[in-house]
């Protein structure tokens, strides 16, 4: 299954329901503490159910919303991609589109709510059978249902399957299902096992945090080397060797106290018969201890914590992808998300460009999502406008939106990368005051700008002043460095420009929408 929806309420900076769509590979942006961590928290939350990085707690309510008297937080998640075959009772096979699971769109959608923060509670949003004669067969007995088929003549092939005789029920009255959307408690009653069933099938989750540590001696950089080494002497022939050592080891020691013993007798009896030698037995020793300070090192023996620190993490975050490989073979779950704060983190630029090409060739694999934030402008200009969800602050609280070029003023990256970091750059001034002469819209704007003096050099060398729009004292200086004769623009007045033209082919799209 691969996650499609998120929807969240009540949750930290989320006051009012918001939803987010995922694809392969999808990457939040916008300023500092705007709410993408928040994300990727819920996540792990939801899919890990408090035995991820994350636990919830009173804290995580959304502060307005505990003024305004509500205490229940809640979570919707909707998936793609349903398995051919379940099993939610018993070891009968079915469909979820056969049990009628699924939503309107033909997704499995969970809600998790946790009133107070609390103990969560489980739904399944379901297009579902209404009809009193069919309705809530999901938490009905297998006596109950032969009772509902017996009274009513159902033609029912096997009576001892719980999921035959639902699908008998409901074929009997297909007329009559009045199929409505309705939530389907799962944690309760007869219907707690299809939500422990159910579970098998989600994928596995992985949040890396921006803040994780990187040190080689770190639990969570050793554990994948730990695991190993217990997988590694699990092999039935290694341990017959390892046995086998253990063995003439304890003849030696044997053989060595022994000896001690007889030389101490000459001099002490009493003390010698009253030692005894202790061996451990072959059974209890414990080999993984042997290898307990497995780590990894590069040139000269140089341990992780002693490099630098772009490679510590770039180590560290290739460890979280093995962790996160092995969970998922563990709990044999078919699909794998992977969450990644901040990969840029310490990365040289290039670097961060081939990190980012590596999550999107990761993200092309089967049954395989990844979500990430970043701050970085590069990382940006590697993908494409439908992997980017900006957040930022609207009138009524945050906004998540789908980036479309057609509903940016000036369809580009660093247009993005401007809503999302402030982000100015010559490159970005260049796109637009191109965008503007390519819509023959130049006099225009030039008409309506004030203008600063500005010192050109004439073909004959020699310099005259004129008046120029900052627009174009800028761009002057970009393309001719040679001329020196003029103050430096600042970042400020770079700032300044752009804002000027987005605002000007922001006007110009408006007037042509309205006619």
């Amino acid at each position: 299954m691969k996650m499609k929806t998120l929807r969240l309420k009540n949750f930290r900076g989320y006051r009012d329901e918001m939803s987010v769509e995922f694809c392969d590979l999808t990457t939040f942006v916008g300023k500092n503490d705007i709410g993408k961590s928040t994300i990727l928290e819920a996540l792990d939350i939801f899919l890990n159910e408090g035995k991820g990085i994350i636990k919830m707690d009173k804290e995580d309510i959304n502060k307005r919303a505990v003024q305004e008297g509500e205490t229940e937080i809640s979570f919707s998640i909707s998936f793609e991609e349903l398995p051919n075959k379940i099993i939610i009772d018993a070891t009968n096979e079915t469909t979820l589109e056969a049990e009628y699971l699924t939503n309107i769109n033909g997704q499995l959608e969970i809600i998790k709510k946790y009133p107070n923060a609390g103990v969560q509670k489980v739904f399944i949003k379901a297009y579902h059978p209404t009809n009193t004669q069919c309705n809530n067969l999901l938490q009905k007995k297998d006596t109950e249902l032969r009772k509902i088929i017996e009274s009513n003549d159902i033609i029912c092939d096997d009576k001892t399957k719980n999921a035959v005789m639902r699908e008998a029920i409901w074929n009997h009255y297909t007329d009559d299902l009045q199929l409505s959307e309705i939530e389907i408690d799962i944690t309760k009653g007869d219907t707690k096992p299809i939500w422990e069933k159910l579970q098998r099938y989600l994928p596995t989750y992985s949040l890396f945090q921006s803040d994780r540590k990187n040190s080689d001696g770190d639990s969570e950089v050793q554990d994948p080397l730990k695991e190993a080494v217990k997988q590694i002497l699990m092999n039935e022939e290694l341990r017959q060797k390892l046995n086998d050592v253990a063995a003439e080891v304890e003849v030696k020691l044997k053989e060595v106290s022994d000896r001690t013993l007889e030389k101490l007798r000459e001099m002490n009896p009493d003390v010698a018969n009253s030692l005894n030698p202790v061996i451990p037995p072959l059974e209890s020793l414990k080999w993984t201890d042997v290898f307990k300070n497995v780590s990894i090192s590069g040139d000269e023996d140089i341990p992780i914590n002693k490099r630098g620190s772009g490679v510590k993490r770039l180590i560290l975050l290739n460890f979280f992808r093995a962790e996160a490989e092995r969970r998922r073979a563990e709990t044999n779950s078919e699909g794998i998300i992977y969450a990644i704060e901040e990969p840029e983190t310490s990365q040289h630029t290039e670097h961060q460009k081939m990190l980012i090409n590596a999550f999107i060739e990761l993200a092309s694999s089967e049954n395989t999502q990844i979500i990430i934030t970043t701050h970085s402008a590069n990382c940006v200009k590697e993908l494409e406008f439908e992997n980017l969800r900006l957040i930022s602050t609207g009138e009524t609280g945050r906004v998540i939106e789908n980036i479309s070029p057609m509903e940016l003023p000036y369809p580009s990256l660093n247009e993005v990368n401007f809503l999302a970091f402030s982000e100015v750059s010559e490159e970005y001034h260049n796109e637009l005051y191109g965008f503007i002469e390519a819509e023959e819209q130049l006099v225009s704007y030039k008409s309506e700008q004030p203008t600063i003096q500005y010192k050109k050099i004439m073909r004959d060398n020699n310099v005259r002043e004129t008046q120029i729009t900052l627009t174009e004292y800028i761009r002057h200086q970009i393309h001719h460095p040679e001329n020196t004769h003029n103050p430096r623009y600042s970042t400020e007045q770079l700032k300044e420009s752009i804002c000027l033209m987005r605002y000007f082919i922001n006007e110009n799209k408006n007037a042509e929408t309205a006619q």
